[in-house]
């Protein structure tokens, strides 16, 4: 089974992710819209990791390469 440790680590990096992923949507990018910002909050409550990857390599990645 699961020992207690890996699952309170596991929660903990979910909710990195998730603040993570609301911070840079919320505060930084200012080329999506409000809809496409709260599109991406809701799916990094519901799916923290996942949002976090995708987020990073289809909007964090554009950053990069435009500056």
């Amino acid at each position: 089974m699961y020992s207690g440790a890996a699952f309170y680590a596991g929660g903990l990096f979910s909710l990195i992710a998730f603040v993570w992923v609301t911070y840079e949507v919320w505060t930084n990018n200012h080329r999506l819209t409000k809809t496409n910002k709260i599109i991406w909050t809701v799916a990094a409550f519901f799916f923290s990791f996942l949002t976090a990857i995708i987020y990073y390599f289809a909007e964090k990645r554009k950053e990069v390469i435009v500056s």
